[in-house]
């Protein structure tokens, strides 16, 4: 028997498949042309479905721009050069990060990007200046297309971009896993925040929550109607409502019988916080009119 005829019999209906779609049509004429093709190949199990995933999530690179994936502002941790090392030491620890936008008087004034594995000879002296350590960063509009953006990556060897929006302004951070996992799926990297790690029970009737909780999965979890037309986090919105930056100690009572308590805050924002929801028969009470009813004793 000839070379030609001992092909494996999957790998010859593969290839009369795709001879007999490409006849029907002389060519794809778009994108969706091309998923067209991908889909039937899946179903007649010519590619798997890994393979069918991983092809069209780099067809919609091309389309995708760095507004469509970035980390917003919101959930970047900056570090303000002009403080010294022994009070960033913490927060950078606290994060575990190993890439850190550093920025000058204020927040929009990004200046570099400081890698903590350069601070490691470094932190025998909390008192030396970071500013050397700081290299420089990488700026890209929203508007940017991820596989141009991909390109870049490589090139430059270069794992951050800085998004500006239209005033200049920062919108917000992409990495290369970023625009990786919009080929072969989610890869967790030190910028993906896991909603689940958000919220901690940390009683019966209490929790402990991060103040970049979303506040969507706050709505869900409580089930509150706090609105996120304006703000993203409830850390934003407790700001919003109080008119100023949240400080340790301050308490807010939602209608729902939820009590949000600061327990951490730094200068620029609420950190984290203590939800408490009221028992059932205390909400109950709080109800009706009946004053004799909230001050009998549970």
């Amino acid at each position: 028997m000839s070379e030609h005829h001992s092909e494996p019999d999957s790998e010859k209906r593969g290839l009369s498949f795709f001879r007999r779609l490409f006849n029907l049509r002389s060519e794809p004429a778009d994108r969706e042309d091309i998923k067209v093709i991908l889909q039937a190949a899946l179903e007649r199990g010519v590619i798997d479905q890994e393979a069918y995933s991983m092809i069209n999530g780099a067809l919609d690179v091309s389309s995708k721009t760095a507004s469509d994936i970035m980390v917003p502002r919101s959930r970047i941790d900056l570090l303000d050069i002009e403080q010294p090392l022994s009070e960033l030491l913490p927060k950078i620890i606290e994060t575990g990060r190993s890439r850190f936008p550093v920025f000058e008087q204020e927040r929009d004034n990004i200046i570099g990007i400081l890698l903590a594995k350069d601070l490691l000879l470094s932190i025998a002296n909390p008192k030396i200046d970071i500013r050397p350590l700081v290299r420089p960063a990488v700026f890209i509009p929203e508007t940017k297309k991820l596989n141009v953006l991909l390109r870049d990556f490589r090139n430059s060897r270069n794992h951050i971009a800085i998004v500006i929006d239209e005033h200049g302004g920062t919108a917000g951070l992409v990495t290369m896993e970023d625009v990786l996992e919009q080929i072969v799926g989610d890869i967790e990297d030190e910028f993906d925040e896991e909603e689940e790690q958000t919220i901690f029970q940390a009683g019966h009737n209490s929790w402990r929550v991060m103040a970049l909780t979303n506040i969507s999965d706050f709505n869900a979890a409580f089930n509150t109607h706090l609105s996120d037309s304006e703000y993203d986090t409830i850390g934003g919105w407790l700001a919003a409502e109080q008119g100023q930056i949240p400080k340790r100690g301050d308490i807010f009572h939602l209608p729902e019988g939820i009590s949000i308590t600061v327990v951490r805050a730094d200068p620029k924002r609420a950190l984290w916080l203590h939800v408490q929801r009221e028992q059932p028969n205390t909400i109950e009470s709080n109800n009706t009119s009946d004053v004799s009813k909230e001050e009998k004793p549970q």
